[in-house]
């Protein structure tokens, strides 16, 4: 399985999106590609998803040509700060601590986190105090993963590079439980291979999640972030926003 995506990512990896007939600038967009259903490859080898959509509408009102390129979610930083591509679309918070580093435009997406178990688990409540000595899952370098090391230390942390892979070490039983953003959660666990689980403990929301996910930036590149956050707002003015969002989720997430 794991060398069939790689190989899909690869192929991925060579297409590129191009937006707008008269482009004025071209631009290369960060995505993790595995990461449903905001970014992820088909079956065909192509990119699909709410932030691929998005992300196109923005490059249209920019009138910019874009090219997307699979990066692990983990690397986006370190890929922004090295000049491979010049900003990323890959479901990242906005956070003070991210900010030290690199800058972001306005948020496109707001979503809580859950804690997500076995359907014969015995957790209900998930404070840190009831989740003690558990092993709880998170994809590596998110909030999500961030808040488990800061808020949960009696509990042992495991991280994994994405999120399925998370979910398939809680379905094996490596795991007691997985905690992740709401909305990438939901389609899991209406698929085939979520049946086996579900979530507990209600929405998870903390100051430390930031205002939101927005697109990340160098920091110091003020016209882009600029030209950035005027078209988020057009996509949102125009019902361009509400129609994507409409093809993924039952109702806003901005």
């Amino acid at each position: 399985m794991k060398s069939t995506r790689t190989l899909v990512a690869a192929t991925a990896l060579l297409a590129s999106t191009a937006v707008g007939a008269f482009a004025k600038d071209a631009y290369k967009i960060a995505t993790e590609g595995a990461y449903p259903p905001f970014n992820f490859v088909d079956p065909s080898g192509k990119l699909q998803g709410f932030e691929i959509e998005l992300g196109n509408a923005i490059c249209a009102k920019m009138e910019a040509k874009c090219e997307w390129v699979i990066q692990d979610f983990d690397g986006t930083i370190p890929g922004l700060l090295a000049g491979k591509f010049d900003f990323a679309m890959t479901s990242m918070s906005i956070t003070p601590e991210r900010k030290k580093t690199i800058d972001f435009s306005d948020k496109y997406y707001s979503t809580a986190a859950v804690f997500t178990v076995p359907k014969n688990s015995t957790i209900t409540d998930v404070s840190p105090q009831a989740l003690q000595g558990k092993t709880i899952a998170a994809q590596s370098s998110t909030i999500h993963a961030a808040m488990l090391e800061d808020k949960y230390a009696s509990v042992t942390t495991r991280l994994y590079p994405t999120l399925d892979e998370a979910f398939m070490d809680l379905k094996s039983g490596r795991v007691d439980a997985v905690f992740g953003d709401k909305l990438a959660t939901a389609p899991w666990l209406k698929s085939e291979a979520g049946d086996c689980c579900h979530t507990v403990g209600g929405d998870i929301t903390d100051p430390s999640f930031g205002p939101g996910v927005g697109v990340a930036l160098k920091q110091g590149n003020d016209e882009l972030k600029a030209r950035l956050n005027k078209a988020i707002k057009d996509v949102v003015d125009d019902g361009t926003y509400k129609s994507i969002n409409d093809k993924y989720f039952p109702f806003s997430i901005y």
